[in-house]
């Protein structure tokens, strides 16, 4: 048992997000799988078992005006909803000289503000019933300020702080708020970097399951990055930014 009877994932059409919809699907639970490209949410669909196992809804986490009704709509056909992923994330390549505003801004609105979006109306939901889960997709990048991608960096370490304060908003009400960090996943995301500990999309989904299906506050994904990140967090600054950690 999945511990959840309906979940909703946002930016789920491919990698991380596809592989967290079958997973589900898998264990028993009846899903909205929200993503910008239908014909990739129609294949997923139907790899699943049809629109009585996912049901499908298209939708640009930066239009954020149009998530409350889209979580309502989705809520309404879910009959309730137990459990939101918010998976969407963009990560595009920045060169060691390029001061970019364009791409700091699209990583921004979509890793940040679009959780916002989402989570607001979830978590007004699942207050108002005693009961939830909240998942959010954050990363070791936001551990510490790197120097090779600032703005992502800075979207994934504002999303692991607002998640905290979500969590400590919502728990006296019976609802959990779950961190998950993962390390780089392959995914089109990745393609063609070359990072330690990378792991497959599926093995990134069991990990942030596991957590959310425990309620745990916050995790690594896989684990091995814990004692690492606790490493480089205490890494001095002076030190930190000599290095190409």
């Amino acid at each position: 048992m999945s511990g959840f009877r309906t979940a909703a994932v946002i930016g789920a059409s491919v990698g991380i997000g596809a592989e967290l919809v079958k997973q589900l699907v898998a264990s028993g639970v009846v899903v909205a799988a929200v993503a910008r490209r239908l014909p990739e949410l129609e294949a997923l669909q139907a790899a699943c078992g049809g629109p009585d196992k996912v049901k499908i809804y298209v939708h640009d986490v930066k239009q954020f005006d149009e998530a409350p009704a889209v979580f309502d709509r989705l809520v309404a056909e879910l009959g309730g909803l137990d459990c939101l992923i918010y998976n969407a994330g963009v990560m595009p390549r920045i060169e060691e000289s390029e001061y970019n505003f364009a791409k700091d801004r699209e990583m921004i609105e979509v890793n940040l503000l679009g959780a916002m979006a989402w989570f607001n109306p979830a978590a007004a939901f699942m207050e108002a019933r005693r009961a939830g889960t909240l998942v959010g997709i954050s990363s070791v990048a936001g551990d510490r300020g790197r120097r090779g991608n600032p703005a992502y960096h800075t979207s994934k370490a504002a999303l692991t702080t607002y998640l905290e304060a979500l969590r400590n908003r919502l728990f006296r009400y019976g609802v959990h708020v779950v961190t998950v960090k993962p390390g780089p996943v392959r995914t089109a995301m990745t393609e063609g970097l070359k990072l330690p500990l990378m792991i497959d999309a599926d093995d990134a989904a069991r990990g942030t399951l596991a957590l959310a299906r425990a309620g745990t506050g916050q995790g690594y994904v896989p684990v091995a990055w814990r004692p690492i990140m606790l490493a480089i967090q205490h890494v001095p600054s002076v030190l930190f930014r000599r290095t190409n950690i």
